[in-house]
């Protein structure tokens, strides 16, 4: 029986990441795996994984355990090789010699295309190379299989299909699935663990009903927690009147009395948890606002590939003030396209048939975030393209958890979770009315998530959103657009088309 066993485990990295982290992956365990960018979970895997070591407690497996990990990235020296080269370089010599039919059964089995087969890694997109990391972790036959973040760059078929294979090919294996992608977590796993730097919490269920059930235990530590700081309180005052009672009467009982009702009310305080709140600096969206009732509208707009093949025509669309608009489709049918012609259009290479309100005001969020200068830091980058002043700066980037001490490192060496929230910075410094988003939710953390939905909600804001996090675009949709048959049209909501995806 394959089993994972973590005992007294905990992380420090300059901060504690997490503490105190006991329990037991035992097969058929699916565990999710859920935390703010840089509180831990890679590191937790990889010391799982046996590729480093945690700085407390230790990590017990099933003697002859075979790990299989799928890290975020391909490894830079990797690139040059082929998808099939890379996925062999996982057997020994003997293996490969003798089994070398292993590598074309696992990527049949992930039903990866032969053109891309004998292609260099670096050729490929994040996608491909996404699941040349899960065949090359899958041709080991492992027994244990452990996750990061493997959605990132997946378009929703493949996500769909990995949910699909999960569902039979890991079936009975231990497995732990590092993930911000909410759908996901919920069709994969059966068990949720949230780290946390003190108390860990390990609930028997899948991502959005042990979310549910996390919100009632916080909520009855915080009802709780004020409970006994009101005793401790009313303790202290006890204390006090007593004390001015046996100075003035020169009773030595009261004053011991006194003593005690302190003493108690101390050791109350010092028992007393802490509700815990991810702090990973988020950045509040807004809505700078138009009169203009329409503030974009298409009349028989043609949608073509860069080298000039049609898609399909956009015959008639308004784009109101206020609405949220989801454009759906499988991959190949335009999606992109369509947002390049509106990029370019706020750019100002407006096709003919296209009118755009003179009140719009864009902000523009892409997956790559390749606008996003790299040798700058973030201090320096928000300094010169908005006028904030150097104190405004710092407290800017401080609220959307830049430090002081990291404002001045260059935004080459962050993290793409950082790089994001530095991206969301500038877009709100931007005070757009209109948003185009383009896969917004890729390297956000769920509070990220959560609070990029809320804004967008609340704000107001116009916007077009393309995406494969099916939470994240049931939350904030008012209209779907679907791109099928080379017809764009308009439908009820993004359930048919998820339901034909799967099939």
């Amino acid at each position: 029986m394959g089993m994972i066993s973590l005992r007294n485990a905990g992380h420090r990295a300059g901060d504690l990441l997490f503490s105190n982290l006991n329990l037991v992956i035992a097969e058929g365990d699916r565990v999710g795996l859920v935390a703010p960018n840089g509180r831990g979970k890679t590191t937790l895997l990889r010391a799982m994984a046996g590729l480093s070591e945690l700085t407390e407690g230790e990590i017990a497996r099933s003697r002859g355990l075979a790990m299989g990990y799928v890290p975020q990235e391909v490894p830079g020296n990797a690139l040059s090789q082929t998808l099939t080269a890379f996925v062999g370089s996982a057997l020994d010599a003997a293996t490969q010699d003798a089994e070398s039919w292993r590598v074309d059964v696992v990527l049949d089995e992930l039903s990866i295309p032969l053109e891309f087969r004998e292609k260099p890694l670096g050729e490929l997109s994040g996608g491909w190379q996404r699941m040349a990391l899960l065949a090359r972790a899958w041709v080991t036959q492992p027994d244990a299989l452990l996750m990061d973040e493997p959605t990132n760059h997946l378009d929703l078929g493949r996500i769909m299909m990995l949910e699909e294979w999960l569902s039979y090919a890991a079936r009975t294996l231990p497995v732990v699935i590092a993930s911000h992608d909410r759908a996901f977590l919920d069709a994969t796993t059966n068990r949720t663990l949230f780290l946390r730097p003190s108390e860990q919490v390990y609930l028997p269920l899948a991502y959005s009903a042990a979310r549910a059930e996390l919100d009632q235990i916080d909520a009855a530590t915080e009802a709780q927690r004020e409970r006994d700081l009101k005793q401790a309180a009313q303790l202290r005052k006890q204390a006090a009147k007593l004390t001015n009672i046996g100075i003035n009467s020169g009773s030595d009982l009261l004053t011991v009395k006194s003593k005690q009702l302190r003493d108690r009310a101390e050791k109350i305080e010092t028992q007393v948890h802490e509700v815990h709140r991810d702090r990973t600096g988020l950045v509040r969206l807004g809505n700078s606002g138009a009169e203009a009732k329409v503030m974009m509208a298409f009349e028989n707009v043609p949608i073509a590939t860069p080298d000039g093949r049609p898609l399909f025509t956009v015959d008639k669309l308004h784009i109101f003030q206020g609405d949220r608009i989801v454009l759906l489709g499988r991959n190949g049918t335009g999606k992109s396209q369509f947002m390049r012609v509106v990029t370019d259009a706020l750019a100002g290479s407006v096709p003919a048939g296209l009118r755009i309100s003179p009140q719009l005001a864009p902000g523009y969020l892409d997956q790559a975030l390749a606008w996003l200068p790299l040798d700058p830091s973030p201090l320096d980058y928000i300094l010169h393209r908005f006028d904030e002043g150097d104190r405004r700066t710092i407290a800017l980037l401080a609220g959307a958890g830049f430090p002081p001490d990291r404002q001045g490192k260059p935004i080459r060496t962050m993290s793409l979770g950082q790089r994001a929230r530095l991206a969301l910075l500038a877009l709100r410094l931007q005070q757009p009315n209109f948003y185009l988003l383009d896969e917004p939710t890729n390297h956000l953390d769920i509070p990220g998530q959560e609070q990029l939905e809320d804004d967008i909600r609340e704000q107001g804001a116009t916007s077009i959103l393309v995406t494969h996090d099916r939470a994240f675009l049931k939350a904030i949709g008012t209209r779907y657009l679907l791109i099928e048959r080379k017809k764009l049209v308009e439908v009820d909501g993004p359930d048919r088309f998820f339901s034909e995806m799967a099939a």
